[in-house]
C-alpha cells in the first residue's frame, strides 16, 4: 500500500487503531476534510483483527460513496472494485479482492437481516453519522444487536463531524471518544439578507454574480431544491463571463452528472455549483473558497394525520450553516456569504431533527418483525422511535396484510420485505405478480425511487412510457433492477404455488390500476372545479386545471406537495371505477343511510357505495318497515324534535295534563317535557308504532295511548278527578280547562258564571283554577282567582263598560241572583 497522506486526521489514526484492537467499538469525531471517510479504512487494512474479512464502510449517499471509493482506490494505485470496491441500488463495483466494500446506509440492513452472522464482516464504519438518517441510525441499532447476540467481535467505529460524542459512545457501551481537531483556513462569514419579497433564485443568481466579480476561485451555491437549482441556473446563463461553468449537483442526477460536478474545474476555468444539502458533507469540490447559503433545506416530513410524507422547505439548523460555511475553506481562505441577517443565525434550530423522528416507520417496523423484534423501541436506538408513528406503521402493515396481529412477520410480509422497496410499493409489486404485470410494477416502484426517470410529468402513465423506451444508462441500469425486482416470488403471493409462472399478459400494466394496491387511501375523485379533488383519506388536492389529468373523474396519487386541505398533486395517474372495484372490493363499503326528510314527513333510505371519503356510488332503496321503520322514525325524532309528530288538540291536553301533575304532585306522576319523552322515546312510544317510515301514519290516538302507559295503573283513574278536561259551567256548557301554563286556566264568558258564589277548583278543591273572563266577543275582560270578590268589587265597573258596549246581553246588578246563560238574552225573553 502507497504511503496515506498526512491529513488532520492521521494524528489520531494510533489512537483510533489501538481503540479497536484494545475493544470492539470507537467514536471518532472529526470535522469535515480531516480525512476521515478515506484513511480510516485504510489505515485499518492490515489489522490483525480482520482476519481476512472486509470492513464495511457506510455512506448516507451514493455520491459519496463512489467518491470515497474511488479516493481510496486511488490513494492505493487502482481503481474501484478492486481492493476498495462500492456497492448501492443500480450500481455496483466489487470483486473476490474487495477488502473496503463503501455501501449507502440502506444496504446494511439488508444485509444482517438476510444473514444477521455477517460472516465476511470484520467492522463495520458509520461515516457523516450526523446526518442522523433513519437507516444509520436502524443500521447501528441492528448491528449492535448482532454484535451482543451473535457476534461479539464485530468491530463497530462511529465517525462524525458534529456530534454528541459521549451520547454514542455510551450507547456504544462506553466505547472511546477521539477527537481530530482538523485543519481549515479562515473563511469570512458574510450577510446579505435576501428581501422577503424576493424569490430565492433571485436572489441566489444575483449573489452568484456578484461573487463571481468580487472573488476568486470557484462558487459552490447551497439551495432547497432542484426547482430552485434550475431556476438558478436559468437567470445566470449568458449574464457570467464566458470561462465559468455551471453545474447542477442533486440527488436526481445521474452518477455521472454528479461525478463531474464534484470534479475541479479546468485549468483557466471557474466553475459555479448548484447543490442542495449533499454538498454538506462527506465530499469535497476542489477549487471552491467562496460558498452561498440560500439559509433553506427541503426535508422530508410524515404527518401522522394524513399518512403523508411531503418535502418541506425549512431553515437550515446552525450545524448545517456551519457545515456549508466551512466547504469555503477546505483549501485555502475562502468566503461564505449567507443570504440573510446575521442576528438571524441564533435563531436557527441547533441541529436537523433526527429523520427516525420524522419519518414514515412503516419499512423499519416490517425490517424488524423480519429480524423477529415485534417492538423496535427494545433496540438500542440513539432516540427511540417514537410510538405514534409506530402504531401507524403497524397499522399499515396489518392492512397489507404483512404483519399479524402479534407484530409478527406474515409469509406475505417476508416476501414483500425481500421485494427492498418501501412497504407500500413492495405491495403492488407483490398484487401485481398475481395478474402477471409484475415487471411493470416493478418499472413503476423504480420510477418512483429513482426520482427524474420519464421526465417531470405528473401523469406517471407518460412517465412510465418515456421510462420503458429511455436509452440513457441510467434508465437502462434502472430496468435491469426492475427486471431483478420482478424476479418469481415464492407462495403465498402465488396463490399456492411455490413458484410462479407469470400467466399471459393482456398488454401492459396501467399505472393508475397498479397503483391502487399502492396508495388505496390516496384514490381521488374529482369535485366541482377542473383540478379539485378529494382523497379516499379526506384530504383535498389540487391539481393545474391545464394539466391533462385535471379533467379526470379518478386518480390516484402518489405524491402530494404543500397542506394537507390544499396540497398539490406532484404524481398521479387516471384509474376507473372499474378497475378500483376491482381492485379495492374489499375496501369499498356499503353504507345505508336513513334519514328524515321534513318536507314529506317521512323517512328516506339511501345506499351508498364509500372508498373511505370518496362515494363511488348511490341509489335510493323503499323506505323501510317493521321495527327498522320504527327505530327509524325514533331517531328522526331524537334528531328533529318532538313536533314532528301529530299532535292534536286532545294529545296536546293529556300531555299538558299530565306535566301539570307531575310539576303538583311529582313522582310517580311522569315527567312528560320534551326533554323526558326524548330520552324516553322506546319506553313509551316505540311499542305502539305501526312500522311505517312515514309521520302521518302515527294517528293522534297512538300518542294519547302512548302517553298514557307512562302513568302507573292504579293513577290512570285518577287523573279525570284531580285534572279534568272540562269546567262544567253554570250555563250547562262544558269549558275545556288550559293546563299548558304553571296554573291551570280556564277562560269562560262572564255570564256564564252568574249564580255561582264559590271560585271553580279541581283536584278535589285544592286548587283554584285561574279564571280568565271574557266579554261576549271572547275578549279578556279580567283575571280572578277570586270569583266571590269579584262580584262584589269589580263587577259594578265592568257591569257599566260591558253594557255600553254589548246591550243586547244581560247585565244584572246582582249577578249572584241572576241566571247563567251561554245566550245573548235568557230565553223567554
Amino acid at each position: 500500500m502507497n504511503a496515506l497522506p498526512n491529513l488532520p486526521v492521521t494524528a489520531v489514526l494510533p489512537h483510533l487503531l489501538d481503540a479497536l484492537s484494545d475493544g470492539n467499538n470507537a467514536v471518532l469525531v472529526a470535522p469535515p476534510g480531516a480525512g476521515k471517510t478515506t484513511l480510516v479504512p485504510l489505515a485499518l487494512l492490515p489489522a490483525s483483527w480482520l482476519a481476512g474479512r472486509k470492513i464495511l464502510l457506510l455512506e448516507p449517499r451514493r455520491l459519496a460513496a463512489r467518491a470515497a471509493a474511488r479516493r481510496m482506490a486511488q490513494l492505493l494505485g487502482e481503481e474501484p472494485g478492486g481492493t476498495v470496491g462500492h456497492a448501492m441500488r443500480m450500481e455496483s463495483k466489487v470483486s473476490e479482492r474487495t477488502r473496503i466494500l463503501v455501501v449507502t446506509e440502506g444496504i446494511l440492513a439488508r444485509m444482517i437481516l438476510d444473514n444477521p452472522e455477517l460472516p465476511d464482516i470484520a467492522a463495520i464504519l458509520f461515516d457523516e453519522f450526523h446526518e442522523r438518517s433513519l437507516d444509520g441510525d436502524f443500521g447501528l441499532a441492528l448491528a449492535l444487536d448482532v454484535q451482543g447476540g451473535l457476534r461479539p467481535d464485530l468491530r463497530l467505529l462511529v465517525m462524525s463531524a458534529t456530534l454528541d460524542g459521549a451520547r454514542v459512545a455510551n450507547l456504544l457501551d462506553g466505547a472511546p471518544v477521539i477527537e481530530s481537531k482538523g485543519r481549515s483556513f479562515p473563511v469570512d462569514i458574510r450577510y446579505a439578507e435576501r428581501p422577503a419579497a424576493t424569490p430565492v433564485e433571485d436572489a441566489m443568481a444575483k449573489a452568484v454574480r456578484q461573487a463571481l466579480a468580487d472573488e476568486e476561485g470557484s462558487v459552490l451555491a447551497f439551495l432547497p431544491g432542484q426547482r430552485e437549482i434550475e431556476r438558478t441556473r436559468e437567470r445566470l446563463e449568458g449574464r457570467i463571463t464566458a470561462d465559468t461553468d455551471i453545474v447542477p449537483l442533486y440527488g436526481m442526477l445521474d452518477g455521472k452528472a454528479q461525478d463531474a460536478a464534484i470534479k475541479p474545474a479546468p485549468a483557466g476555468r471557474r466553475k459555479v455549483v448548484l447543490a442542495t444539502s449533499i454538498a454538506e458533507t462527506s465530499i469535497t469540490i476542489d477549487g471552491v473558497r467562496v460558498v452561498i447559503d440560500s439559509g433553506l433545506s427541503r426535508l422530508p416530513r410524515y404527518e401522522l394525520a394524513t399518512g403523508l410524507t411531503r418535502l418541506e422547505t425549512v431553515r437550515v439548523s446552525r450545524a448545517s450553516a456551519e457545515q456549508r460555511a466551512g466547504r469555503a475553506g477546505r483549501t485555502q481562505e475562502g468566503v461564505a456569504i449567507r443570504l440573510w441577517r446575521a442576528e438571524q443565525t441564533a435563531a436557527l434550530p441547533p441541529f436537523t431533527p433526527p429523520e427516525i423522528l420524522e419519518a414514515d416507520l412503516s419499512g423499519l417496523l416490517l425490517d424488524c418483525a423480519d429480524f423477529g423484534v415485534a417492538d423496535p423501541a427494545s433496540l438500542a436506538f440513539l432516540d427511540p422511535p417514537p410510538a405514534p408513528a409506530l402504531a401507524e406503521a403497524k397499522a399499515l402493515l396489518g392492512a397489507l396484510g404483512a404483519i399479524d396481529g402479534e407484530g409478527r412477520l406474515t409469509s406475505s410480509g417476508a416476501a414483500m420485505r425481500k421485494l427492498a422497496l418501501p412497504v407500500r410499493l413492495a405491495h403492488m409489486v407483490a398484487e401485481a405478480m398475481k395478474t402477471g404485470h409484475g415487471r411493470d410494477a416493478a418499472m413503476l416502484a423504480v420510477l418512483l425511487t429513482e426520482r427524474g426517470l420519464g421526465g417531470d410529468s405528473v401523469d406517471l402513465e407518460r412517465r412510465l412510457s418515456r421510462f420503458r423506451t429511455d436509452k440513457s444508462p441510467r434508465a437502462a441500469a434502472a430496468r435491469q433492477l426492475a427486471q431483478r425486482l420482478a424476479k418469481p416470488l415464492p407462495s403465498p403471493l402465488c396463490k399456492g404455488s411455490s413458484h410462479r409462472s407469470d400467466p399471459p399478459r393482456q398488454g401492459e400494466g396501467n399505472a393508475g390500476a397498479l397503483l391502487l394496491h399502492a396508495w388505496p387511501d390516496r384514490v381521488a375523485k374529482a369535485r366541482g372545479e377542473r383540478g379539485r379533488f378529494v382523497l379516499a383519506n379526506g384530504s383535498g388536492a389540487v391539481l393545474d386545471p391545464a394539466d391533462p389529468l385535471a379533467g379526470e373523474v379518478f386518480l390516484v396519487v402518489s405524491d402530494l406537495q404543500g397542506k394537507a386541505q390544499n396540497a398539490r398533486i406532484a404524481a398521479a395517474a387516471s384509474v376507473t371505477e372499474s378497475e378500483i372495484r376491482e381492485a379495492l372490493p374489499g375496501r369499498i363499503e356499503k353504507r345505508r343511510s336513513v334519514r328524515f326528510d321534513r318536507a314529506s314527513r317521512a323517512v328516506r333510505v339511501r345506499e351508498t357505495e364509500m372508498l373511505g371519503a370518496i362515494t363511488l356510488s348511490e341509489r335510493m332503496l323503499p323506505a323501510p318497515t317493521g321495527p327498522e321503520a320504527n327505530s327509524a322514525i325514533v331517531d328522526a325524532l331524537r334528531e328533529h324534535g318532538l313536533s314532528l309528530l301529530g299532535w292534536s288538540r286532545e294529545a296536546q291536553a293529556l300531555r299538558h295534563r299530565l306535566q301539570w301533575l307531575h310539576q303538583g304532585l311529582g313522582a310517580p306522576w311522569p315527567d312528560v317535557s320534551d326533554a323526558a319523552l326524548l330520552a324516553s322515546l322506546e319506553d313509551w312510544l316505540l311499542p305502539f308504532l305501526p312500522g311505517e317510515a312515514s309521520f302521518a301514519r302515527i294517528e293522534s290516538s297512538i300518542l294519547q295511548n302512548a302517553l298514557i302507559t307512562l302513568v302507573p295503573h292504579e293513577l290512570q283513574r285518577k287523573i279525570g278527578s284531580l285534572a279534568p278536561t272540562h269546567f262544567d259551567a253554570p250555563s250547562g256548557s262544558r269549558v275545556p280547562i288550559d293546563y299548558e301554563g304553571e296554573q291551570p286556566v280556564l277562560a269562560i264568558r262572564v255570564q256564564e258564571l252568574f249564580g255561582l258564589d264559590r271560585h271553580p277548583s279541581i283536584a278535589g278543591g285544592t286548587v283554584q283554577l285561574t279564571l280568565e273572563l271574557l266579554s261576549p266577543a271572547h275578549r279578556p275582560i279580567q283575571t280572578t282567582r277570586d270569583l266571590p270578590g269579584f262580584w262584589r268589587g269589580s263587577w259594578t265597573d265592568v257591569r257599566s263598560d260591558m253594557r255600553g258596549r254589548y246591550p243586547k246581553h244581560v247585565w244584572p246588578e246582582d249577578p249572584l241572583t241572576t241566571a247563567a246563560t251561554s245566550r245573548a238574552k235568557p230565553r223567554g225573553k
